[in-house]
């Protein structure tokens, strides 16, 4: 299934219209092995759109983010790094050598039920990343 097929329909169900921007950016995100920084999604989506502005990533990965369609992480030095949405999982990241392992979300659903369960909140939401220290560290 293509980029475009697979989220245009996302998006005008939301009231929204698939733009090259969009595109260009859903395919890099799409076909990256790892999350990627705004600067990262930048260069590998200006390749198939040249005249695709650093700012316009910006504010399209921020849209995409808002409209459940990309997913935010924060890193250990506080940079936002982007993935596309569905993959639900975490990350424990060495606090000495920085080697990092995904955590799938299915080990925390019984924590996020909790959650809403007490709090109220519905559809809570997040992307977590814990620390430790590796065992080749150890």
């Amino acid at each position: 299934m293509s980029c475009t097929s697979e989220y245009a329909s996302q998006l005008r169900a939301r009231g929204f219209r698939m733009t090259s921007q969009r595109l260009a950016i859903l395919h890099a995100l799409r076909h990256a092995e790892t999350h990627l920084s705004p600067r990262e999604v930048y260069i590998q989506a200006k390749q198939e759109l040249p005249g695709l502005t650093e700012p316009t990533v910006y504010r399209t990965l921020e849209f995409l983010a808002e409209n459940g369609l990309a997913r935010t992480s924060q890193t250990g030095n506080g940079h936002l790094r982007y993935q596309i949405a569905g993959n639900d999982h975490h990350h424990i990241v060495c606090r000495i050598c920085g080697d990092e392992m995904e955590v799938d979300h299915a080990l925390l659903e019984r924590l996020y039920h909790k959650l809403e369960s007490d709090s109220g909140y519905m559809r809570i939401d997040s992307h977590m990343t814990f620390f430790g220290v590796c065992p080749q560290c150890q």
